[in-house]
């Protein structure tokens, strides 16, 4: 990976700091209870900005939603009257439209931090419960510009206005969605999840620096079962480690790793196929970046 794209140039004396743009959800292991421990190992400041409140993930059959766009304008003001200053903006699960104009603010605002985005919308060819195509049509506005764009094979296709090809795609159907992702106005696009049933998940990474034909791939061992939050997971390693200062592709390869480790370690604890990953345990893999 000699011509991996480095991002950011880490001081080993400063800690960077990042607003984590995500829901907060109370049980289930997903969003900002997974981007705060995980990008603090990493070595981050986290300041989440918090788009709605879940008592669990949308995975159980009972859940309360609040969304919190009334209150982020306000939020976002506070920080300006503190002098908040922020290295990179890290968005995720949003819950109304509206709250893409708060992303793009903070966008305005801070116009040197990292623009990080994980398209949250959905998985398996299904939307979440609480989306609607009007905020997903919305979610697509962040695409331009993005530093890195991390859609799995659903979310993509919802971008690029195509149909779900399922998860077994085949190198020229990668190489459109790459294609198409990057003409979004992505600078950097990380495509997820892609599944031959060779037990290896695929990843690929493309850069707009050098085009889909330099895409890198990266196959990780599948393991035989699912686990909710894995998505979330998986963005935010590979964030800290864009943040440690490794590049793109160096990240997203840790990033699977860790995914998996995780994984491995939940399947030891009780109720892991609802409650979501697990990943205490694994968390030094992420601090080892930047000691």
């Amino acid at each position: 990976m000699t011509d991996d794209v480095v991002l950011y140039d880490r001081d080993p004396l400063y800690i960077p700091r990042v607003a984590a743009v995500h829901d907060m959800c109370g049980y289930g292991k997903c969003s900002l209870t997974a981007a705060i421990p995980i990008l603090s190992a990493a070595g981050c400041d986290v300041c989440p900005v918090p788009t709605a409140l879940f008592s669990a993930h949308t995975r159980y059959a009972v859940f309360t939603f609040h969304d919190t766009t009334d209150i982020l304008s306000g939020y976002l003001d506070a920080w300006q009257k503190e002098n908040v200053d922020l290295d990179g903006v890290y968005s995720g699960f949003l819950g109304s439209p509206d709250q893409v104009a708060i992303i793009q603010r903070l966008y305005r605002e801070y116009p040197h931090a990292l623009r990080l985005v994980d398209p949250v919308m959905g998985d398996g060819g299904q939307m979440y419960p609480t989306y609607t195509p009007e905020l997903c049509e919305a979610m697509g506005a962040l695409a331009d510009g993005a530093d890195v764009l991390m859609p799995n094979l659903t979310e993509a296709s919802i971008l690029t206005k195509r149909d779900y090809p399922g998860q077994d795609i085949d190198e020229a159907t990668v190489d459109e969605l790459l294609g198409a992702l990057l003409e979004l106005g992505a600078k950097n696009v990380v495509l997820k999840g892609i599944d031959h049933g060779d037990g290896k998940i695929v990843n690929y990474v493309a850069s707009a620096a050098s085009g889909v034909a330099g895409k890198v791939e990266l196959a990780h061992d599948k393991l035989p079962y699912m686990i909710h939050g894995t998505g979330d997971a998986f963005a935010s390693a590979l964030c800290g480690a864009v943040l440690a200062g490794r590049g793109l592709a160096e990240s997203a390869r840790i990033a699977g790793e860790f995914v998996r480790h995780a994984m491995e370690s939940t399947r030891h604890q009780p109720n892991f196929e609802e409650r979501g990953v697990s990943f205490e345990l694994n968390l030094g893999e992420l601090t080892d970046l930047v000691k």
